[in-house]
């Protein structure tokens, strides 16, 4: 698997923390109070969107809204990550990055149902690993998924993740176990 690079010139920003970025598909932004009804019609509601995380910040119109609020609060901190994959002024998907620590980060994503298949997730992944080991400095950036989730195994691979660790039955979602699958993503030398 090959390592997916950003091709465009942008890698050495000034700005930090949740920066805007782009991709060929894609704006990635920081969230807006307006994002919170669509992340909840189209992601709370979709059983798909959790089904192997076992989590759902977005289940409710309120928790959408304490979530997103949450999110925008967040971005005084330089190392919190949020951003909405914005698709044309729609709301496509999410990925962030959190719990920075030992120099290593952990990301996650989403992405809505309609817009699955599309190379978004890979796309948004790619820029964002660019973008946190580059720009921000970050030695590592971690992720896991469920084994069985053969979609994010995919796109974590596909953006340049390599599998380090697998842990079975390390993950318990709604009472059902699965393998845990952990990936890093390092900065090149």
């Amino acid at each position: 698997m090959g390592h997916v690079r950003s091709d465009d010139h942008d890698l050495r920003m000034s700005e930090h923390g949740t920066a805007e970025l782009r991709t060929e598909q894609l704006l990635l932004r920081r969230y807006c109070p307006g994002d919170a009804e669509q992340l909840h019609r189209y992601l709370g509601k979709d059983p798909a969107a959790w089904k192997y995380s076992g989590w759902n910040p977005y289940a409710t119109p309120e928790m959408a809204r304490e979530t997103v609020q949450r999110f925008m609060d967040s971005y005084g901190d330089a190392r919190t990550y949020s951003w909405v994959m914005d698709a044309g002024g729609l709301a496509a998907g999410t990925i962030g990055a959190y719990d920075y620590e030992d120099g290593k980060i952990e990301v996650g994503f989403s992405v809505v149902k309609d817009w699955q298949g599309r190379g978004f997730a890979t796309e948004a992944l790619a820029k964002v690993l660019v973008y946190l080991t580059e720009n921000e400095g970050i030695p590592c950036v971690t992720a896991w998924c469920a084994a069985e989730n053969t979609a994010s195994k995919r796109v974590l691979e596909k953006a340049g993740m390599q599998l380090v660790r697998t842990e079975k039955e390390g993950l318990t979602v709604d009472g059902r176990v699965y393998d845990k699958l952990t990936y890093e993503y390092r900065r090149e030398p």
